[in-house]
């Protein structure tokens, strides 16, 4: 699989990263004690497929998010996808 790099106006504030909810995924899903299995299973519930390889992905910036997950992983992770956000949101201000 070939290495993608964010090369975008923003790849600075990313460090390189794919996407800006990563690391609060991964906050939220810590402070819940939930698996990324967990999280997966309760994804699927809702219709979501997104393995615990991709959610590993995500939280580690190599995948993008799609607008449907975002509002789907926000739901299962009790918050919204402002708050998954919010820390980009903050670097635009």
């Amino acid at each position: 699989m070939k290495n993608i790099t964010n090369k975008r106006k923003y790849s600075k504030e990313l460090d390189g990263r794919l996407n800006t909810v990563g690391k609060n995924i991964n906050l939220k899903r810590s402070e819940l004690k939930l698996s990324r299995q967990k999280l997966s299973d309760k994804l699927m519930l809702l219709g979501i497929d997104i393995s615990t390889q991709s959610i590993y992905d995500i939280e580690v910036g190599k995948r993008t998010v799609l607008d449907y997950e975002l509002c789907a992983l926000a739901k299962v992770l009790n918050t919204s996808a402002d708050e998954l956000l919010n820390s980009f949101k903050k670097k635009l201000d």
